[in-house]
This record gives structure tokens, C-alpha cells and sequence, in this order.
């Protein structure tokens, strides 16, 4: 995806955990963080503390959602993946994209990778690897004072 592309239909999840979302639910208010991962991405896991720090901070100004992108075989395991996502607190909404619809959609290739959206559902800001919750922190900062500073 490139920036300032629109954000993509959430369509084609092979199911839906922490509750379903809409591409239309989370455009309109505030700015939405779509992070992907993976239960064979260790990358993954080791970022997840701090994604949910985010998601529990930003609670009131910003909209998380995980995409759960399979890897291999081993990564469709619907059970395992329930238990990664409880094991790792991941409360948000989980979109498990087992077809790789929505993966194709944001043409992603990475986990974990991390896509903010501002509140018009225009793509800001995209990031891939472990190591970039600072940066992430800084591209989330700039879009909600942008949110804030237009009300």
C-alpha cells in the first residue's frame, strides 16, 4: 500500500476474534493502528507488550485492530491461534486472514508490520520488523494532533 491510499474493506476474515469491525466503523472518529502478526512470529510476540500498551493508552483516541497472517500450514491452527492471542493479551478485534484476503488487500508481506490510518481512513504511516514501537509512538502522536487540532 502507499500512502494516502484509502484503507481496504475488511473483508474475507475466515473468522473474526474479540468482536467483528467494519471498514465503516472505524472511519469517522478517530485514527485506526492495523497491525499484523503471526503465531510463528517470534518478532510478534516479543512486540505484542507494547502494542498492547499502546492499544491500552490510546484507548480513547485510537482504533486497534490485529490481523492474524498465517505463515505456513502450522499457522491456520484456529485453537493455537485463540491461545497465542490469550497467552499475549491481545484483546483487540482479530481479523484471522487464514485465505490471505486482506493481506493481499494492504499487499503485505511482513509481520509484524503496522499501518495507521488517519480518522478519514487515509493511510499515514506503515512500518515493518520489531523494532519500531518509538517511531510508531511518534507517526500515531502526529496523526492525533492532527485529529485534534482539525475538531
Amino acid at each position: 500500500m502507499k500512502l494516502r491510499q484509502p484503507m481496504p474493506d475488511l473483508t474475507g476474515a475466515t473468522e473474526w476474534l474479540n468482536g467483528e469491525l467494519t471498514k465503516n466503523e472505524l472511519i469517522g472518529e478517530k485514527p485506526t493502528l492495523i497491525h499484523f502478526w503471526s503465531i510463528s512470529c517470534h518478532l510478534c510476540k516479543e512486540a505484542m507488550p507494547d502494542v498492547n500498551k499502546f492499544r491500552d493508552e490510546y484507548a480513547d483516541k485510537l482504533n486497534v485492530l490485529a490481523v492474524h497472517m498465517p505463515r505456513s500450514e502450522d499457522d491456520l491452527n484456529l485453537e493455537e491461534i485463540k491461545k497465542v492471542a490469550a497467552e499475549h493479551d491481545i484483546a483487540q478485534p482479530i481479523f484471522v486472514d487464514s485465505e490471505h484476503k486482506l493481506t493481499e488487500a494492504f499487499e503485505n508481506q511482513y509481520v509484524p508490520a503496522y499501518y495507521v490510518f488517519d480518522k478519514s481512513g487515509s493511510l499515514r504511516h506503515f512500518q515493518a520488523g520489531g523494532s519500531g514501537m518509538k517511531m510508531l509512538e511518534k507517526r500515531v502522536n502526529r496523526v492525533l494532533s492532527e485529529t485534534e487540532s482539525a475538531e
